[in-house]
């Protein structure tokens, strides 16, 4: 296997990792942002206060995200398997 083909699968590898991450990342800023934003406005200084919210959207998030997300990795997993031969030194 070449330096190029190692590189190649990783660079798909972690662009795959971005995107199936990312809306739960995205989901999770957003979240924490409004929290902070209204502790600042109300003056509640509580820390505590943002992990139920985040903790419940990220969750309803991966239900929401999940198929797809389940989907792309297997995607992926699907076409390394598929061109498993190629990789191989003959």
């Amino acid at each position: 296997m070449s330096i190029d083909v190692v590189m190649d699968i990783t660079k798909q590898a972690l662009f795959t990792i971005i995107q199936v991450s990312l809306p739960v990342l995205l989901v999770s800023l957003c979240v924490g942002l409004a929290v902070s934003i209204f502790q600042t406005v109300t003056s509640i200084q509580e820390q505590t206060l943002t992990f139920v919210p985040k903790i419940i959207c990220v969750f309803l998030s991966l239900v929401l995200f999940g198929n797809w997300m389940m989907t792309t990795m297997v995607e992926f997993m699907t076409s390394l398997w598929m061109n498993f031969s190629l990789y191989i030194d003959q």
